[in-house]
């Protein structure tokens, strides 16, 4: 996940809703038509401030939008905890590595 300073829990919230909801995985059709549940998955969430890489202008990329450490690490253990809710067997990515 990447966080951003704008980022609270409410955007939290929104995020976990969303990514245990995507229907990424194959049905019996071939259709991208499962989400995790469905499909009895697992989950590993890792911290990524690169995702927000502005790469635009010259050829070093900026990370100006990334949230600081501080709340950005709070809010992937917020994120961590909430996904724990309905997956206990979530693994976890070391913040900051």
């Amino acid at each position: 996940v990447g966080i951003s300073d704008e980022d609270d829990e409410k955007t939290a919230d929104a995020m976990v809703k969303k990514m245990l909801g995507l229907r990424v995985f194959e049905d019996s059709e071939g259709k991208t038509n499962l989400n995790l549940e469905t499909v009895g998955g697992n989950l590993l969430i890792i911290s990524q401030f690169t995702l927000y890489a502005d790469c635009r202008k010259g050829n070093r990329p900026s990370f100006i939008k990334a949230g600081a450490p501080d709340h950005a690490e709070k809010l992937y253990k917020y994120i961590l905890s909430k996904v724990r809710e309905q997956f206990p067997d979530t693994q976890e990515g070391v913040f900051g590595a």
